[in-house]
């Protein structure tokens, strides 16, 4: 005796293979995308503000080094409670990364900005 199965999406009853959960192309795509929307709206919203940190970064440090006051940073919108990595040095310092471009929090809220060597970068 066959069990009657129905589309996940609208409720149809299905015909054809036993694993068939959707009775079309359309009901499976509508399905797929309510269930990831809101991972997807979570993860593009992150993905703008990292976007717009690795952005104020490249802008206000062009050559490699660059010293500037905590308030530039946050007047050109840049969120410090999003970063890709954290660097520790060996005396205890931490960089926060977006990528390849970091930054040190200092005294006197200064801020040093700094961009990551990649390995090819590095003589040796």
């Amino acid at each position: 005796m066959d069990i009657q199965r129905f589309c996940l999406e609208c409720g149809e009853p299905l015909m054809g293979r036993r694993d068939k959960k959707f009775c079309g192309d359309q009901c499976r795509n509508n399905y797929n995308n309510r269930r990831y929307s809101e991972a997807n709206t979570l993860l593009k919203k992150i993905n703008q503000i990292l976007k717009k940190n690795y952005m104020i970064l490249c802008e206000l440090n062009p050559k490699g080094k660059a010293s500037l006051p905590r308030q530039k940073l946050l007047e050109k919108g840049f969120n410090f409670n999003y970063f890709t990595s954290l660097y520790t040095t060996r005396e205890g310092k931490t960089y926060h990364f977006v990528y390849d471009r970091g930054y040190l929090k200092m005294e006197n809220d200064l801020i040093m900005l700094v961009i990551k060597e990649s390995p090819k970068d590095k003589k040796g």
